[in-house]
């Protein structure tokens, strides 16, 4: 239906509804003329005449009123709907859907939820934690956050915070296979790999003279998540480059070593990610406001 239809229908429910073309007018803000020519438009269009039109009075028709009873009801729909989504913009309402990674998702966003829906009652959460690439609006998720260098031109992006990446092993693997000295030394090792990171076989670094140093690793464990791969780290099966994220603990705790001092691996952005829209929702701002000031706490990344 386009905005033409739209106003000829509204146009006509006033008519009935105020008694009189003149009184329709008065209450649209428009001519007499304009709104009688919104009439006759809508009557030509349905190809029906809706109203009888005497000097004195007007009445509908039999056709007339059961257009009327159908287009009462839409016009307070969208009435309705209207008023629903200015209340909705006024402040977080509804349900937010989230598209988190897993292993962050639950070791940083999760504990977050429950101080983000005590400030907000209105909201409810429903939150997908998967480290695969989905496509954000295709499967209807408001926001997804992404560990990333280069996020999805298609989308807006604010950074939330910084994912350091340590090398690291346990001691009972260090004394099994020996210290790694230099990026090079890897090739004698066992890495354990990360499905979804890219160049997953070749780990990337800066050396102490800021050069770029690029290594082929290989392991015999590969896995898609980031807490199962610190079992392994920590049962001893090999070394893992991790998000401090997840290994700070256990490096500050001496469950792990971290390795190959002077030599680091490039940080990358956290980002939250959301459909580029006009008019951003009281609900997504609310949550990406939420988790930036949330990362920016001393203490909350490692």
């Amino acid at each position: 239906m386009t905005n033409n239809s739209i106003s000829d229908v509204a146009a006509f429910v006033q008519v009935v509804e105020s008694g009189s073309f003149t009184a329709a007018a008065g209450r649209l803000k428009l001519s007499k003329s304009v709104v009688s020519k919104h009439v006759s438009r809508l009557e030509d269009r349905l190809g029906a005449r809706l109203l009888n039109r005497t000097t004195r009075r007007l009445s509908l028709t039999e056709v007339g009123r059961v257009f009327y009873e159908r287009s009462r009801r839409g016009i307070a729909e969208l009435a309705e709907a209207e008023a629903e989504v200015s209340r909705l913009q006024e402040a977080p309402r509804g349900r937010l859907k989230l598209n988190v990674p897993m292993t962050f998702g639950i070791l940083h966003i999760a504990p977050a939820i429950p101080d983000f829906l005590a400030r907000h009652p209105e909201l409810t959460v429903d939150m997908e934690l998967d480290d695969r690439r989905l496509d954000l609006i295709e499967e209807g998720f408001d926001v997804a956050v992404r560990i990333s260098r280069l996020p999805d031109s298609s989308l807006v992006a604010r950074r939330l915070g910084t994912c350091r990446h340590a090398v690291c092993a346990s001691p009972a693997y260090l004394e099994r296979r020996g210290t790694p000295r230099t990026p090079g030394d890897l090739a004698r090792h066992d890495v354990l790999t990360y499905r979804y990171q890219s160049s997953a076989d070749h780990w990337h670094f800066v050396d102490p003279e800021g050069n770029g140093v690029s290594v082929p690793v290989r392991g015999r464990v590969t896995m898609n998540n980031g807490l199962a791969l610190r079992e392994a780290l920590l049962a001893g099966v090999g070394i893992a480059r991790s998000a401090t994220f997840v290994v700070g603990p256990d490096i500050r705790a001496g469950r792990v070593v971290e390795l190959l001092p002077g030599y680091r691996s490039e940080p990358v952005s956290i980002y939250a990610l959301y459909p580029e829209r006009r008019h951003l929702s009281p609900k997504v701002r609310a949550f990406v406001d939420f988790m930036a000031d949330r990362m920016a706490e001393p203490g909350i990344m490692v």
